[in-house]
């Protein structure tokens, strides 16, 4: 355990060395915050005015709540995962400048040394996550305020579950890399594509029937719909209770992936809990068979 817990220690400071780490780790969540209010806001804006057109007694305070809620979702369902990528890349440095070597012929456990590298990644997305999602809050209650108490807790909660998810994800493929290209070539392909399989840029809706199957088959989609669910469901509340009927505030659900459906049946919201639950044990556990499974040569290498 003392050996586990020293390897934390060393792996997070190695991660934080630099003392902009943390500050620059936040600049991605908070640039993309600036981005969507200043790009995407009035689009999501005006889509919600003119599909509630019919209501113009509607209060603009909500308008504005459902904007910010559906806006810090897609950041934070981004943020957690791509996060946990950079985070863990601390795995693949340490075999492309010769580390590993070193610690793989000392005493450290090949068990401890491995989740010695998840536990730190973890913690240091945590870390970093938890913060953006303060910047997020404190966007939405300038704008609008309709969270309860309950839904910061649960979205506390699907940012773990889904830092969780990354974490296990990375440590699997960066588990198969071992340079500095190989790195980046990751961070590209995970930057550029993860947000649109997981709907939080475009709303899983929007795709044609086809893609829409596939997806409903990936994980982190419904880490999309927890958070989005628990940013805007007090809105969506408020919506109901300022005279909107209820199967339009239905269709804004399912119009913003807040509902999901595999094979026509909707999956609600502790069936999602179960999905990424489960998928993260999953991940975890292939992670630990592969470092079990996986031979190395008394220079440490594979």
């Amino acid at each position: 355990m003392n050996t586990f817990l020293a390897l934390n220690k060393r792996n997070i400071k190695l991660l934080f060395k630099d003392k902009w780490m943390f500050v620059t780790s936040l600049i991605t969540p908070a640039i993309l915050l600036v981005l969507y209010v200043t790009f995407l806001g009035n689009t999501y804006r005006d889509s919600f005015t003119s599909n509630l057109s019919a209501y113009p007694k509607l209060s603009k305070g909500i308008i504005e709540g459902l904007v910010g809620g559906q806006l810090i979702s897609s950041i934070l369902a981004v943020s957690c995962i791509t996060v946990a990528f950079c985070s863990n890349f601390l795995m693949v440095q340490d075999k492309a400048n010769g580390t590993i070597k070193d610690l793989r012929i000392s005493p450290v456990k090949s068990a401890a040394l491995s989740l010695s590298y998840y536990a730190a990644a973890l913690l240091s997305t945590l870390i970093i996550c938890f913060s953006a999602a303060g910047i997020c809050l404190a966007y939405v209650a300038v704008v609008g305020w309709y969270m309860s108490l309950a839904d910061v807790f649960f979205l506390f909660l699907d940012i773990l579950l889904l830092a969780l998810f990354g974490t296990a994800l990375s440590s699997i493929i960066n588990f198969f890399l071992s340079t500095h290209g190989q790195i980046s070539a990751v961070e590209t392909i995970l930057s550029a594509g993860y947000g649109f399989l997981c709907g939080a840029y475009m709303p899983i809706s929007s795709f044609d029937e086809g893609l829409q199957k596939i997806l409903s088959f990936l994980p982190g989609t419904y880490g999309t719909s927890l958070i989005r669910n628990h940013t805007m469901q007090g809105a969506l509340a408020e919506m109901q209770n300022q005279g909107i009927p209820t199967d339009v505030v239905e269709k804004i659900k399912d119009s913003l992936d807040c509902n999901l459906y595999f094979s026509g049946n909707l999956i609600n919201t502790e069936q999602m809990y179960m999905i990424l639950g489960i998928t993260v044990l999953v991940l975890i556990g292939i992670y630990i068979l592969l470092n079990k499974t996986k031979k190395y040569n008394k220079s440490g290498e594979f």
